[in-house]
């Protein structure tokens, strides 16, 4: 079927999901000039991309999620199911947005149906029927030649077939080795692969967004969606984003004493371990432990809070939730300072109790059988933290101008989308965040001598 090409809206604002963090602008503090313009972490095409990242990646967590549930015959499945269904709806509403709704309705039955195979497969499995299982992974290879089709006419030619074959085999490959190895009890490798399933369709969404403000450039103002600051963005989203999943998975896996909490656990302290380390390596030990332990502490409180809640001690789940108050407040003085005020420390309290009231409410919504509000509310995490990543990378970019500006691309990223995505942008972010901490530890020092000579 030949694609619509009206464009009708622009896909999928955030808006009801970022938190109403202000970003200080580089004029404010009267350094840096005009420079800052060139290094956008937010336009029309940078914000689609944005969008695409948190719907597939959310996708790729929920479908993990479901599969996990369907094979232990959890009570939850049907609310997990629910959940990755209203992410389908998502996703079709956003290619309705750009081809049609005709198109939108093609794409949904087909996205749909790949879904549905991985059901099968589950069943198939819960029943020991290889034959069974066989025919789910022809099914997908099928589902797989027909989205790279219809991606290819839509986008006229920019996403090629082959190449998003290739995309979607590593996406399906992902998710049956993610259940695969749930299912035989190897826990770390399951883990490892839900984090990089998600951080998969990161690559993914790029190409996307690409091709789409390729193919509509007056729509988006002529912007890229490749560029560094789009990508110190999209990077923080993903750890971001990474955490709020990863969390509220624990804390299930906690209260109902699950064989794969450990692992879960690890998976999540894995999250805040990368940036430490690589924090180490260019800045040293003192103020990668800080930033750690600043971090983890809420990780810990959380902990705490499963475990009151498991030993019905009201009493414990108050003090934990006391703390996380306090972790707060730490939290947000750490980046009010870290980028000299561009990000504002009340602004910054309310939106992490933004994060801990929808991680609690999750959780307590679990514990208490209300599936589709906890699964909701995992979702609102996830989504809320897609902000968090804007502010973020706003503050950031606004203060380091120079490491961020760049020429538009004149071809498609290097996305892979057969694999993961290629961007250079690590060692930007690394260093940046080496440096919010080497000001940060510098100022606490100062502050503590200052507090001492009183």
């Amino acid at each position: 079927m030949k694609m619509k090409q009206a464009f009708l809206a622009v896909p999928l604002s955030f808006s009801l999901l970022i938190p109403t963090f202000s970003v200080v602008s580089a004029d404010d503090h009267g350094s840096h000039g005009n420079a800052h313009m060139s290094a956008e972490v937010s336009n029309p095409a940078i914000d689609l991309r944005a969008s695409l990242d948190a719907i597939l990646s959310e996708h790729a967590f929920l479908a993990v999620v479901a599969m996990q549930k369907g094979i232990d015959g959890k009570e939850d499945f049907e609310a997990a199911a629910g959940q990755l269904n209203q992410n389908t709806e998502k996703l079709s509403a956003a290619v309705a947005s750009v081809y049609g709704e005709e198109a939108g309705a093609q794409f949904k039955e087909i996205w749909s149906s790949h879904i549905g195979y991985f059901v099968d497969y589950v069943t198939a499995t819960a029943e020991n029927n290889e034959e069974g299982r066989k025919q789910a992974l022809a099914e997908l290879d099928g589902y797989r030649v027909k989205q790279a089709d219809l991606l290819d006419k839509a986008t006229e030619g920019r996403l090629k077939a082959k190449d998003l074959e290739e995309g979607l085999k590593v996406h399906v490959d992902q998710l049956i080795w993610a259940f695969e190895s749930y299912r035989t009890g190897d826990y770390d490798k399951a883990y490892d692969s839900i984090s990089e399933s998600m951080h998969h369709m990161f690559g993914t969404s790029k190409g996307l967004s690409w091709a789409i403000t390729d193919q509509f450039p007056e729509k988006f103002e002529n912007k890229s969606v490749d560029t560094p600051a789009a990508d110190l963005r999209s990077d923080l989203n993903s750890v971001f984003s990474a955490h709020a999943a990863l969390a509220a998975l624990t804390m299930q896996k906690g209260i109902d004493g699950a064989k794969d909490f450990e692992a879960a656990a690890k998976e999540l302290g894995e999250n805040t371990d990368d940036i430490t380390a690589a924090v180490e390596s260019v800045y040293g030990a003192e103020g990668a432990a800080k930033f750690k332990e600043i971090w983890s502490s809420h990780i810990g409180y959380f902990v705490d809070y499963v475990t009151a809640t498991a030993e019905k001690n009201e009493e414990g789940k108050k003090q934990a939730v006391a703390e996380l108050d306090e972790y707060r407040v730490q939290q947000a003085a750490f980046l009010d300072a870290a980028t000299e005020g561009r990000l504002k420390a009340a602004e910054l309290e309310e939106g992490l109790k933004v994060h801990v009231d929808q991680l609690l409410m999750a959780f307590n919504s679990y514990t208490g059988k209300d599936y589709p509000t906890a699964y909701k509310s995992i979702s609102e995490a996830y989504g809320h933290m897609f902000g968090v990543g804007q502010a973020m990378s706003g503050a950031i970019v606004d203060q380091f101008p120079e490491k961020f500006a760049g020429e538009k691309p004149s071809e498609m990223p290097k996305t892979g989308m057969g694999g993961m995505s290629q961007t250079n942008n690590d060692a930007i972010l690394w260093s940046l965040f080496g440096l919010i901490l080497a000001s940060v530890t510098a100022a606490m020092i100062v502050r503590k001598k200052a507090t001492n000579n009183e």
